[in-house]
């Protein structure tokens, strides 16, 4: 397969038990707005409830399906304590573009009372800080009504065409290297 024929990913969608309270968190904490909501089987051939969200312009990079017939479970908060039942995401990511907004939204999420299940951490094997881990990012992990991880960060590393790292601050990574030019 060629390298270039997908251009990004554009969104995600999760399953919630609660559309208002999960539309609720998303808008108030982490800055989401509504641009539609849907019932089931509005369209025939959609049995659950849609809702689409979006940070910019774009119709959508959020979307919460709701089954009003499913009898819904809470899920272990820590990922690891999951045992049982089929193989679901780990968490998905939320980019600030830059240190003073990621700690903008970390202070809206600790005045939410939201869960924080890891961080803040440096993701980093080379920074004085880092946790050893790798993407030279700052990030810190909550959860959201139905227990779902959100990583929010800033700063990802971006990769040199020789697979050495940059860094936020524009500065080669020693030792690093990319598996796959």
């Amino acid at each position: 397969m060629s390298r270039n024929l997908i251009a990004r990913m554009q969104h995600f969608s999760v399953e919630v038990s609660d559309t208002d309270r999960s539309i609720a968190f998303y808008r108030h904490v982490l800055g989401f707005r509504l641009t539609e909501r849907h019932a089931a089987h509005e369209v025939a051939a959609i049995p659950v409830e849609l809702t689409f969200l979006r940070l910019g312009d774009t119709h959508h990079e959020l979307v919460l399906v709701h089954n009003p017939a499913k009898t819904y479970r809470p899920r272990p908060t820590r990922p690891e304590d999951d045992l049982d039942g089929p193989p679901s995401f780990h968490h998905f990511a939320l980019e600030c573009d830059s240190e003073a907004n990621w700690r903008a939204v970390l202070e809206r999420v600790r005045a939410t009372d939201t869960p924080i299940v890891r961080g803040p951490v440096v993701h980093s094997a080379s920074h004085p800080r880092g946790d050893g881990s790798w993407g030279e990012n700052e990030a810190v992990y909550i959860l959201d009504p139905d227990g779902h991880r959100i990583e929010i960060f800033w700063g990802l590393a971006t990769i040199d065409p020789d697979g050495v790292h940059r860094d936020a601050a524009g500065r080669r990574v020693p030792g690093t290297a990319t598996a796959e030019l």
